[in-house]
Parts: structure tokens; C-alpha cells; sequence
């Protein structure tokens, strides 16, 4: 049974730091790239950030505030977020996606696993 479960959701003001962990289990980690995604109320799930062999990508509104990474057995993705904004607060959620999808990291619809997902909230 396929399980991604995110950690470290809460609740910052302006300025501040979290950092989220997300747990998976239950297939194979070196086939499948993983992502972070956010959903804001009344917005479309975006695409955050995504660890894939050999790179990271981020998108532009967290560049050089977030930083995406790995645990050495494949099963455990971070997000280190500083600097935290009132517009970064959104349900964070992670996402495992096959290898070759990864091209594609910023569609959605190419992940198959997802975590239920974590509120952040940062308070200005």
C-alpha cells in the first residue's frame, strides 16, 4: 500500500521558517521522482519545487527561500522554507511521480502518489 504522509505544517509569522517532511512508503523510490505542491483557498494546485537525479527545480516565487532535498534511502522528502510570506500560506502536499514523467515536473497530473497534504500559514 502506497502511503505519502507530510509533517511540520504550522502556523509563522512573516519572516519565519518551517520545514516540512513527507514519509513514503510502499513502492519502489528510485523509480519515481518527488514534488512539493501547494494549493492556496480558491487556487489551483501549483507546483513548488521537485528532487530528480542530479537536479532541483523550483518555482520562481521560492527561489532562494526554499530548499528542496532527500534523505539517503529515497523514502524521505524535505522542504526547508525561510523567509516565509503571507502568500506562501496554502496546504503544502507531496507527490511521487514515474521517472519519465519528470520532465514535466510542474503538471500535476503526472503524479500518481499524494500526501494528504499540510496547512502553513504565515501571519504577516
Amino acid at each position: 500500500q502506497v502511503q505519502l504522509v507530510e509533517y511540520g505544517g504550522g502556523s509563522v509569522q512573516a519572516g519565519g521558517s518551517l520545514r516540512l517532511s513527507c514519509v513514503a512508503s510502499g513502492y519502489t523510490y528510485s523509480a519515481y521522482c518527488m514534488g512539493w505542491f501547494r494549493q492556496a483557498p480558491g487556487k489551483e494546485r501549483e507546483a513548488v519545487a521537485i528532487d530528480t537525479p542530479g537536479i532541483r527545480q523550483y518555482v520562481d516565487s521560492v527561489k532562494g527561500r526554499f530548499t528542496i532535498s532527500k534523505d539517503n534511502a529515497g523514502n524521505t522528502l524535505y522542504l526547508q522554507m525561510n523567509s516565509l510570506k503571507p502568500e506562501d500560506t496554502a496546504v503544502y502536499y507531496c507527490a511521487a511521480a514515474r521517472m519519465w514523467n519528470c520532465g514535466s515536473w510542474s503538471n500535476t497530473r503526472m503524479y500518481v502518489y499524494w500526501g494528504q497534504g499540510t496547512q502553513v500559514t504565515v501571519s504577516s
